[in-house]
């Protein structure tokens, strides 16, 4: 108990130490005329960015960017360069799911002169890694080309990549970042003419003459569907809140089809070479042409966004649009075609239709807008020459993927090897005795080694309470799978995990292949190593049986404090020493971490996995579903009244009736080896002990645990001895 009391002070302490640590940018609350209002420098710090400017315009452009001015002496004004926000180019989540807001500024020659992270939801950031870690990740930029082919890495004469260093233990978020700053200032310095884009010919459609009904035109993808129900947008409920369907009517299969030949030839005639009509139709509460709407504005709830310019509509590109002529087309509530009217929009390529929407934040109730995309590129069929040829920039977990296959290949035969091994657990604790076990202990103390070393120090792979929190929050309002995947190790161990969990039991993951865990392990044996043995005891069971609830308080609290606030949550799961061991590194925290990490390691050098047992919220987590596994460890009847297995169970999972707890169980097997020793089970012993007084055979033991019985086996034998003189001739 008094152990205990020493572990929350130095929690609590580390609390306030962590405190002041906090990256400020992660809570920053940025305003709305810095998100869209026109002049975005009166309040984002422009000059921090663009340090030669004495003023800046309003945004410009689309995508909008503002250009910065020089002031000679005379008076005179010069554009210098121009500063932009990376929300208003790209719209790429890092590995929280939400953007980095990002300021960068770049010259009139295309080089970077400055970029400042507003804003990120980054948990990594926010209690572990320093901010000045990100400062000085984002300061590489500065110098470099605008149009330079930036990666994380080691750079590449030959292909001209320049190299970035990474920040240790924050891959996805420096991936994301990357692609945020190059892809911004690609685009705004294409928009300004700095940089050449591709060429795209206008689209020549093929001589098609067909009438096609409205599942045909679904099915071939010329007109999308795009739903949205309830709870995308934060309100309660499943039911739908707007359903959309669109298309592209140049085409004339697709434009005859849906309008019928006059009103197609008629609104082709209207339209000049450069203007396409697109037709929208729609059910729900919502409705994508907005309340707000006025004469003379804009229709600010429906977009068409490409590569990635935005495209809005005006009162002047709004048609009428009277029926759908497409058999079997759906009933709607409301109908318009729109005309993109600008030489830059090509429908040969890929583009979206944006919906905006005001999505309510399930923890404050605060309602921002909340951009949702829908895909549409036309059929192949209808462009001569098929669809043109695009190279479409990779999403950030995929890259991470393909950049750590062999590091994959290793951590999955690691899992299988654990896997099959554990499998094959009957057979192992059969060819070990309670003193001499190396079928189990050798390759457990190889497992415990990788798992510190190779997942925990190199690859990072230390699951964590805040995953399960996150997956909470997802189940509840949105899940994303980019979120999940930008992890590989994570990912493919939460699976692992997963399916270990539900077939035996939270102990395959905690007993085995956790990495903290594994290190309290080697901590224990290096102890015994030392001549500490005599030393390491136990807590009472009566004690332990009380404490061992602290750690599912813990995860109640952090579950539920999560609701209210992640930022608090995240705060909270310092609790965990996980992050500053592995991820962070104790070096780069400050003192309350390390002597929280000290204390947990000396104790483990005196006793069996203390933090495990009393205070991990993760292991909670994984008890609670742990206890519907299909598969438990074998019991007698005698083990009702025998404390053999409870006296040597450094998990203090074996009760005083003999059942054996499996939320608490770490599956280290020394009970299912006194199962079958007939030198060490109680039972067993005793029926041994009485067979060689007898002068009778020791039979073997079977899957029960009990010597076979000798009547059986003569019963076996006259048997077989029968039918052998029975197929004499």
């Amino acid at each position: 108990m008094r152990a205990l009391a020493i572990f929350l002070r130095l929690f609590a302490l580390l609390l306030l130490a962590a405190g002041p640590a906090r990256a400020s940018v992660y809570s920053a609350e940025l305003s709305e005329q810095l998100l869209r209002g026109p002049d975005l420098c009166a309040e984002a710090p422009c000059r921090d960015v663009m340090p030669q400017a004495q003023k800046f315009s309003v945004r410009k452009g689309n995508p909008s960017y503002v250009e910065a001015i020089a002031v000679a002496a005379d008076k005179a004004e010069r554009v210098v360069g121009y500063v932009f926000l990376s929300t208003d180019v790209v719209d790429i989540p890092a590995y929280s799911g939400k953007p980095i807001v990002t300021l960068i500024g770049m010259d009139t020659r295309g080089i970077i002169t400055g970029v400042r992270v507003l804003k990120h939801s980054e948990p990594i950031l926010l209690a572990g890694i320093d901010e000045s870690t990100l400062l000085k990740f984002i300061d590489q930029y500065i110098g470099k080309s605008g149009d330079a082919k930036l990666d994380i890495g080691h750079g590449d004469e030959a292909s001209g990549t320049v190299g970035l260093d990474a920040i240790s233990g924050a891959t996805v978020t420096v991936i994301a970042e990357n692609q945020v700053i190059s892809r911004s200032a690609w685009e705004i310095g294409r928009q300004v003419g700095i940089f050449k884009g591709e060429v795209r010919p206008a689209p020549r459609y093929t001589a098609l003459d067909e009438r096609l009904s409205w599942q045909q035109l679904l099915d071939e993808g010329s007109v999308v569907r795009f739903s949205l129900r309830r709870k995308d947008v934060g309100l309660a409920g499943e039911a739908s809140y707007i359903d959309m369907y669109f298309g592209h009517l140049n085409v004339p299969t697709v434009g005859i089809s849906l309008l019928g030949e006059p009103v197609y030839k008629r609104l082709m005639a209207e339209l000049k070479p450069d203007e396409q009509a697109i037709f929208v139709i729609a059910n729900g509460e919502a409705s994508f042409k907005g309340s707000g709407f006025v004469r003379g504005g804009i229709y600010d709830r429906i977009q068409v966004r490409q590569d990635p310019q935005s495209f809005t509509f005006r009162d002047t590109d709004y048609l009428n649009l009277y029926g759908v002529h497409a058999p079997g087309a759906p009933a709607y509530t409301e109908s318009a075609v729109f005309i993109v009217r600008s030489a830059n929009f090509n429908p040969a390529w890929p583009w979206q239709l944006t919906f905006l929407a005001n999505k309510a934040d399930p923890q404050s109730g605060a309602k921002t807008f909340v951009h949702f995309n829908a895909r549409y590129w036309l059929p192949a069929r209808y462009m001569e020459g098929g669809r043109p040829h695009i190279v479409e920039p990779e999403a950030a977990w995929r890259a991470v993927w393909k950049s750590r296959t062999v590091q994959i290949v290793l951590f999955l035969l690691v899992l299988a090897f654990t896997a099959v091994m554990y499998s094959q657990r009957d057979k192992l604790v059969r060819a070990s005795k309670r003193k001499h076990k190396p079928w189990i202990a050798r390759p457990r103390h190889v497992l415990w080694l990788v798992s510190v070393l190779f997942l925990g120090f190199y690859l990072k792979a230390q699951p964590s309470i805040t995953q399960v929190l996150t997956w909470f929050h997802s189940l509840l309002h949105q899940w994303k799978w980019e979120l999940f995947l930008s992890d590989p190790f994570i990912f493919l161990f939460w699976w692992f995990i997963i399916v270990s969990v539900l077939v035996w039991g939270r102990g395959v993951f905690c007993g085995w292949l956790c990495p903290f865990g594994s290190l309290q392990q080697l901590a224990l044996s290096l102890g015994k190593a030392l001549g500490l043995a005599r030393f390491q005891k136990l807590l009472p069971k009566p004690l332990h049986d009380k404490l061992k609830w602290i750690k599912y308080a813990i995860f109640a609290v952090l579950l539920g404090v999560s609701f209210y606030s992640m930022e608090m949550a995240e705060q909270l799961a310092e609790v965990e020493p996980f992050k500053t061991t592995f991820i962070v590194g104790v070096w780069n925290r400050t003192w309350p971490f390390w002597v929280f990490i000290g204390a947990i390691l000396g104790w483990s050098f005196l006793s069996e996995r203390p933090y495990c047992k009393y205070l991990c919220p993760l292991g909670a987590g994984l008890a609670i579903p742990g206890k519907f596994r299909l598969f438990g460890l074998k019991r007698k009847a005698e083990c009702r009244t025998c404390h053999a297995c409870a006296a040597g169970c450094g998990s203090h999972a074996i009760d005083s009736a003999g059942r054996i707890d499996q939320m608490e169980c770490m599956l280290c097997l020394d009970c299912m080896i006194l199962y079958y020793d007939d030198h060490a089970c109680p039972p067993l012993v005793k029926e041994r002990k009485l067979r060689e007084r007898n002068g009778d055979a020791l039979t073997p033991i079977d899957a029960t645990g009990y010597f076979i019985s000798l009547d059986s086996v003569r019963g076996a034998l006259k048997a077989k001895a029968a039918q052998s003189s029975g197929d004499q001739p």
